[in-house]
């Protein structure tokens, strides 16, 4: 197949990620169309675009997951590519096959490809097959609890049920005795079914106090599959990821070269294409297994980003044109190290629930080595109809410890009101002694942060206090004079105080 020059692109996505793909096509000189709810019409995304289009109420599955709305905008705007970002539709291989039948180019990989490895349990065979190491478990769904409690009693406890159909933590249940299979199977089961509209589960051994290190590969239409080297994903909180960084301290060079070895492996033996990455858990005994394949751009894509020096956004453009791929392996050159930090509006202090309400202040830090992507503005709202994550902090060094002590003093400067953040919990995992030295795990934040260690007990934490309520009652001021709207929450900025305070408790 020759190459098929992209003149439009319809991003099937919103906020930053919408904006991160924007700015690249305009760099490409390719022309953009941005699809909007109701609840983002004001939103950044929709005026840095070309064009824009209305696709539906704020529910997603009204807008962001209809697909019919969203391929007749393309249609009706004449783009001739998708890109899907991440989330929402991005690994929905009746999507990717939907844009391929309306004769558009999907900047992803092959349908076939997205379907069979998003069946975590038909890409475990894969992976089998291909000699790629896996961790323990069934070949297929459990369908009842006694073949539960049959592979628990031939690998011992503990067990992990997990959805077959999807990720990001949903479906997932720890098994620790033989008392808890029956309602760990149940709810794993009903949580997978609502997240994935899909009830099956596998069961496999559950690592204890693993590494969690993924690695970025891309792969043109010839076949030609490299890695862009691995990201650090360990600091998570409730299987969802806080912090990335790359390189991982964990690994050698030795250890590096199989994974990533291993890592190619696994993109060829589906016949991949595009941007994407493979995920591995790493045991306490440095003995790595596949976990799953993400099939799309990856949230922490940003630290390859500033590591390599490759736009990876405009890389997988090219693919989808039909380019091959610019360089080899051995020309990927590494530099320094990288660091991002999630900004969610959740507060850290109730459980980290999601947060909503409007941006009354923002101000993003700045100065050498530091990139700020987001996609919403100061007056944007924080709504409950999407995903929490306000911004992703990344900053760059020459070495890991400059990157660490970037990423502290940028977060200290990171200044919002109107919202509750979880700045506080990304500034106490930065600057964590266990955290420089390297030696953390998956379970960090459970073993080590407790919302207590953000408290402050002298006086000064009253001052912080009084001066954001002065703050909050001036915007109050505003509002009522046409201004953006008022919050009763406060946070950001006065919260990353008080965590100041509190460094090294």
């Amino acid at each position: 197949m020759g190459s098929r020059p992209i003149r439009k692109i319809l991003i099937a996505n919103r906020g930053e990620i919408a904006l991160r793909i924007i700015r690249t096509c305009r760099e490409m000189q390719i022309a953009t169309v941005a699809v909007y709810s109701e609840a983002d019409r004001g939103a950044p995304h929709v005026a840095a675009a070309d064009e824009a289009a209305l696709i539906g109420p704020p529910p997603s599955r009204e807008s962001y997951l209809a697909m019919d709305r969203i391929l007749e905008a393309a249609a009706r705007s004449g783009a001739d590519a998708i890109h899907p970002g991440y989330g929402f539709l991005s690994e929905n291989g009746l999507f990717a096959r939907r844009v391929a039948e309306e004769g558009l180019i999907f900047i992803g990989p092959r349908p076939e490809t997205i379907l069979a490895m998003g069946d975590k349990t038909a890409a475990r065979s894969l992976m089998r097959a291909a000699g790629v190491p896996i961790v323990p478990g069934t070949e297929d769904a459990v369908r009842s609890v006694e073949e539960v409690e049959q592979f628990c009693a031939q690998h011992g406890f503990p067990v992990l049920l997990k959805a077959a159909a999807g990720g990001g933590g949903k479906g997932m249940r720890i098994v620790r005795s033989a008392t808890d299979v029956r309602a760990a199977l149940s709810a794993a089961r009903s949580e997978a079914l609502s997240a994935f509209g899909d009830d099956r589960v596998y069961a496999e051994v559950y690592l204890e106090g693993p590494r969690h290190i993924e690695f970025q590969i891309v792969a043109d239409r010839e076949g030609h599959t490299i890695h862009l080297g691995e990201r650090e994903c360990s600091i998570q909180r409730r299987h969802q990821k806080v912090v990335e960084e790359t390189p991982s301290v964990l690994l050698d060079a030795a250890l590096r070269e199989a994974m990533g070895e291993a890592a190619v492996k696994a993109a060829r033996a589906c016949a991949y294409e595009n941007a994407g990455t493979i995920e591995f858990m790493v045991d306490s005994r440095r003995r790595f297994y596949f976990l799953e394949m993400n099939t799309r751009l990856q949230v922490e894509h940003p630290v390859t980003e500033l590591r390599t020096g490759i736009d990876l956004v405009a890389l997988q453009i090219g693919i989808a044109q039909g380019d091959p791929l610019p360089m080899t392996q051995d020309q990927v050159r590494f530099n320094g190290h990288a660091l991002e930090c999630r900004i969610c509006a959740e507060d850290v202090e109730n459980d980290f629930l999601p947060a909503t309400g409007r941006i009354l202040h923002l101000k993003a830090p700045s100065g050498p080595g530091v990139r700020e992507d987001r996609g919403v503005s100061p007056g944007g709202e924080i709504s409950i109809y999407y995903d929490p994550m306000i911004a992703k902090l990344i900053v760059w060094a020459p070495d890991r410890a400059g990157a660490i002590a970037r990423m502290s003093r940028a977060l200290g400067e990171y200044e919002l009101l109107g919202v509750p953040t979880n700045i506080p919990l990304c500034r106490f995992v930065v600057d964590h002694p266990l955290f420089a030295a390297g030696d953390f795990t998956t379970h960090f934040i459970g073993e080590h942060f407790t919302p207590e260690k953000l408290r402050r007990q002298d006086e000064q934490h009253d001052v912080y206090v009084a001066a954001a309520a002065v703050c909050a009652r001036l915007e109050n001021e505003r509002a009522s004079r046409g201004a953006v709207s008022p919050s009763p929450a406060v946070g950001g900025k006065w919260r990353s105080k008080r965590a100041d305070f509190m460094r090294g408790q």
